[in-house]
């Protein structure tokens, strides 16, 4: 698929395609599998995929990877997950209407692949529906995308999606909030396998970094930290940069969660060598699964922009460099999509793992929650003092 921005391809950056592929070509077989392991944790076995998934992403030209990662032993509660990984389709000036429903389209190729490997949840990307364009800080077109979580455009496409392939479906939108004045959020829509609009939950952490101009739209969300009871399993969504944030993952472990989603969009120059730890860590933190989804590609934008950083006006906002993976509660994890291409990654997981991990870690038990609480308490006053002690 050639890339609508016009955004050159020309660059190291851009044209490295994954961490898997250098290392395959370049390590001995004989060595290959012990780096693998102590970079990956356990293997994730190949699983065989459906020809009329391997024939839909050779004709639709995107990535499928799919994997089996080890049971926590004795009896098992399997999940399949799908991870999709999308650039844009037309160009960032083409009509939003446009945009939004070549987008659609191309999606739905994935998503019907996903259904012919029999996945029980699928997740896009953060605000899937269209171009990253937050950094531009201009209100239009982009506010133009926004619609509503209960009765958007987008969410009755996954609604009909969802119930014909019997599937959750998690689609992180730009919401508008029709009952609230028309305000914009940043939001993750959890559509139940039935079709039905399970709940919403919204952005708790905003960047001001970079070219992350996003509080230019929308600001902190309002919805905590929900998990979502599906038929298959307990779901929760950690939107982008609230990946850098421990105790953000922690809430939703705290309440339940078994997987928690990180649909994001971030580039190469400023995270990457941070995508393949925070989410791992996570997991093995927290004692759940956690699935990492970011875009990929090169987006252009019609007007120069800058973000108060002293650098001089550019009109993209940087490589998006996919590399979606799934990691699990003993810390392994699987290989990574492509950093250069639209992909689908499709993971069967044990979700009993995470009792199991629980139960031989143990950090539920010996975490001091009422003395962190204590602490958070206090920090969070105007008058904190640090604890320090100083040689009198």
């Amino acid at each position: 698929m050639s890339n609508p921005s016009g955004a050159s391809s020309s660059s190291p950056l851009n044209d490295f395609s994954s961490i898997e592929e250098c290392l395959n070509e370049h390590i001995p077989q004989v060595e290959r599998d012990e780096v693998f392991r102590i970079l990956y944790g356990k293997p994730s076995k190949k699983l065989q995929v459906p020809p009329e998934a391997v024939m839909t992403s050779e004709s639709d030209n995107f990535q499928l990877s799919a994997y089996e990662m080890e049971g926590g032993g004795g009896t098992e509660r399997r999940v399949k997950i799908g991870l999709i990984q999308n650039q844009i389709v037309l160009p960032t000036t083409s009509p939003v209407d446009d945009q939004i429903s070549a987008i659609h389209k191309r999606c739905e190729k994935m998503i019907i692949a996903a259904a012919h490997c029999d996945v029980n949840i699928v997740c896009l990307q953060e605000a899937w529906t269209m171009p990253f364009a937050f950094c531009t800080r201009e209100k239009q077109p982009w506010c133009q995308f926004a619609e509503s979580a209960e009765d958007g455009i987008t969410t009755k496409f996954c609604q009909k999606l969802a119930k014909t392939y019997n599937m959750v479906i998690i689609s992180p939108i730009l919401e508008r909030d029709n009952e609230h004045g028309g305000v914009l959020w940043n939001t993750a829509v959890v559509i139940s396998n039935e079709g039905a609009v399970l709940g919403k939950t919204r952005k708790n952490h905003i960047p001001r970094v970079g070219d992350f101009n996003e509080s230019t739209y929308y600001m902190e969300g309002d919805t905590g930290h929900r998990v979502f009871q599906t038929a298959f399993g307990k779901i929760a969504v950690n939107i982008c940069y609230g990946r850098h944030h421990p105790l953000n993952w922690l809430m939703y472990g705290l309440n339940g969660a078994e997987i928690v989603f990180n649909p994001s969009a971030t580039v190469g120059q400023l995270s990457e060598p941070m995508w393949p730890v925070e989410a791992r860590c996570a997991a093995i933190n927290n004692h759940y699964f956690t699935c990492a989804i970011n875009r990929v590609g090169s987006e252009t934008f019609a007007n120069e922009f800058t973000s108060g950083d002293g650098k001089p006006g550019h009109k993209t906002f940087g490589h998006f460099y996919g590399s979606s993976y799934v990691a699990a509660p003993d810390g392994s994890r699987t290989p990574g999509l492509s950093r250069i291409r639209d992909g689908l990654l499709v993971t069967s997981v044990d979700l009993n793992q995470c009792e199991k991990i629980s139960d031989k870690w143990c950090f539920r038990m010996t975490g001091r929650y009422g003395m962190y609480g204590d602490l958070l308490k206090e920090y969070s006053s105007h008058d904190f003092k640090r604890n320090i002690i100083k040689e009198k």
